[in-house]
């Protein structure tokens, strides 16, 4: 059998699968009958029969048997390339289909390959599964290819398809040109942390994503920081499923940060992904801020009841919030969490909250016990005691030495705050062989080393805090280069809108590129041109009164880490050109409502230095280095 190609079965004239489909696209009409649609779906057939055939694979009698269908489902059927091959020819000139999901079908890269050539002339076909094939690396560059080429999709189910982090590359591609596609799954692949940097742009880039699925990846923290960078910035996504990537209290912290900006986000999945009752802590400090969420699915990570309370803390003391539902089913609360929820439902009767149930007996943090020596001692300098003096009370014979039980009964009946627990630890302490005598020579160094303890305890306490706070700073740090790098470079932005317009009529605003904002500065009223390197003309107002000076060379700009102290005004005489530090200044003085700029308050942190000021400043220089020669040459004739 010769070679087959795509080409030679679907595009040749002299091929009657191609004949009969032309004929059908040209008696096409809305207006067909019943024997005319039945005439095109028997040919579909025969097309797909004749390609099976040609490509050596056993037709599916399910697509047969389903041509009038709009959903195709032939999940598990064990396509292959070939069969996929085959189902692409005859879905060329298919009008009906609306979905074809053809998960776990093992069709590979070139099976993706012939769908992307299929889709460049089939535009009815909006919901395309791929799931579960095999596509690996390669199948991703044919992917990326069919979403930029089509036209009529609006979702795509790519789960488990062992995509890697250099694969996501594609994707950021594909997604910055295409605004059709509102859903998309990659779910299910091994996305690390450069996958997540590659997600995060995807996030700035696009413009019409609504629903993304990446549960089950392995962002970790990088990636989950890079990701949420790119939520900050992202204007359309509503649904964000992350469950199972391992995001940590790291990236709890940076999604809560995110939360803070994001406006369009209504459901976040965020189940099992590490987050204990601090990380829950960080993400409500962002959630204060946030007015759109509704749904957030925070279940099987490691909370307790201490977490769930700070979620609903944060909804009752957050009366813009827009949460209707949280995912907590695997916690158990008490009574304090119920009462709570109670008196936050009257404020917010949307709010649904659930959690594992009441548990009649939930584990808590063993209570830690303070050290009893150092209550002795807190009890002795309250009331100005010395340590020997409360021990001589006790032992009436000055041997040093007490019997346990006496030692015990005088301590319980003393004003000593110390417990039942606390006493048999002291007692312990001092009677360390069970003699059954108190021997309370050694207090000193018991003392000694327990204050020693305590400083030692101090020190921990503040090396975690200062670890934990240069973590966070680290993440935060982060998040907010991650942010700038995900930003694009050449998108506009608003001028500073707290200027108010003092002159009649309609306020006006510039519009430029991130890249040329230096140069362009706005001030109170009136208006003038600017010479701009990314644009031929950006009108901006001046001041009042101000002669509007005209720029026609952008060399005439000059940076405002070199400005020019020679110009006294940024009012320049007529055809002379002004630098942009001085429109800058220009704009400042105009915020704050004061006078023109003088060369004094230009130079008022580096005065100049007039000629004559130079000359003393030098003779100053050398009367000093004469004196501390004189100095030198006395003290060296001394030592002689």
């Amino acid at each position: 059998m010769s070679t087959l190609t795509f080409e030679s079965l679907c595009l040749e004239d002299n091929d009657p699968s191609t004949t009969l489909r032309r004929g059908l696209e040209e008696d096409f009409d809305t207006d067909l009958d019943e024997k005319e649609d039945r005439s095109n779906k028997t040919s579909i057939a025969d097309v797909y029969r004749q390609a099976c055939k040609l490509v050596g694979v056993v037709p599916v009698s399910y697509f047969i048997r389903n041509l009038d269908s709009p959903t195709m489902t032939l999940t598990h059927h064990g396509l292959g390339p070939l069969g996929c091959k085959a189902l692409a020819i005859a879905l060329v000139s298919d009008t009906h289909l609306n979905t074809l999901e053809l998960a776990d079908n093992y069709i590979q890269a070139e099976g993706a390959k012939d769908l992307a050539e299929m889709l460049k002339a089939n535009f009815t076909i909006q919901h395309l599964d791929l799931s579960n094939n095999h596509l690996l690396s390669s199948g991703a560059e044919y992917v990326g290819k069919m979403l930029l080429d089509s036209l009529s999709l609006k979702s795509i189910k790519l789960s488990g398809n062992g995509f890697t982090d250099d694969d996501a590359k594609y994707f950021v591609e594909a997604f910055s040109i295409n605004l059709s596609i509102k859903e998309l799954d990659l779910s299910h692949n091994r996305f690390c942390g450069r996958g997540g940097e590659h997600l995060g742009l995807l996030l700035a880039s696009n413009a019409c994503l609504e629903v993304l699925n990446l549960c089950w990846n392995q962002l970790r923290m990088k990636g989950a920081v890079a990701l949420t960078a790119g939520l900050k910035v992202n204007t359309m996504l509503k649904h964000l499923d992350l469950s199972w990537n391992g995001f940590g209290n790291e990236g709890a912290l940076a999604m809560g940060e995110a939360l803070k900006f994001n406006n369009t986000l209504v459901h976040l999945n965020l189940n099992n992904n590490r987050i204990t009752n601090e990380g829950v802590s960080m993400l409500c400090r962002g959630l204060e801020y946030n007015d759109t969420l509704r749904v957030l699915m925070l279940a099987y990570n490691s909370l307790t009841v201490e977490g769930a309370l700070s979620l609903v803390n944060m909804v009752k003391k957050t009366p813009k919030t827009a949460l209707e539902e949280i995912n907590i089913c695997n916690v158990l609360v008490n009574e304090n969490f119920l009462h709570l929820l109670e008196v936050t439902c009257k404020e917010h009767p949307s709010l649904d909250v659930q959690y594992g149930g009441v548990g009649v007996f939930i584990a808590k943090k063993p209570v830690k016990r303070i050290d009893p020596m150092k209550v002795i001692q807190d009890y002795l300098d309250q009331h100005k005691i010395r340590l020997w003096d409360f021990f001589r009370n006790i032992d009436k014979d000055a041997t040093m030495q007490v019997p346990v039980v006496d030692f015990r009964n005088a301590v319980q009946q003393s004003s000593v705050p110390l417990d039942r627990f606390q006493i048999e630890e002291f007692i312990q302490r001092l009677d360390r062989d069970r003699t059954g005598m108190v021997d309370y020579r050694g207090l000193v160094d018991t003392r000694k080393q327990m204050m020693q303890n305590h400083r030692q305890h101090l020190r921990k306490i503040a090396s975690r805090q200062k670890k934990e706070k240069h973590k966070s700073d680290r993440i935060l740090k982060t998040f907010q280069s991650a942010v700038e790098a995900v930003t694009p470079h050449g998108s506009v932005v608003i001028s500073p809108g707290d200027v108010k317009e003092e002159s009649a009529g309609p306020h006006r605003f510039s519009a430029t590129p991130l890249s040329s904002w230096h140069h362009i500065v706005m001030s109170n009223s009136g208006w003038y041109t600017v010479s701009n390197p990314s644009s031929d003309h950006v009108h901006l107002p001046m001041l009042a009164g101000a002669t509007p000076p005209h720029i026609t060379k952008s060399s005439d700009l000059y940076s405002r880490s070199q400005p020019n102290l020679l110009i006294t005004s940024p009012q320049s005489a007529q055809g002379r050109s002004i630098p942009a530090w001085a429109v800058n200044y220009t704009l400042e003085m105009g915020r704050n409502k004061i006078k023109q700029p003088t060369v004094s308050h230009l130079t008022r942190s580096r005065p100049a230095l007039d000629s004559t000021q130079l000359r003393n400043k030098a003779k100053k220089g050398k009367k000093a280095k004469a004196k501390k020669f004189v100095e030198k040459n006395s003290k060296n004739m001394n030592s002689f």
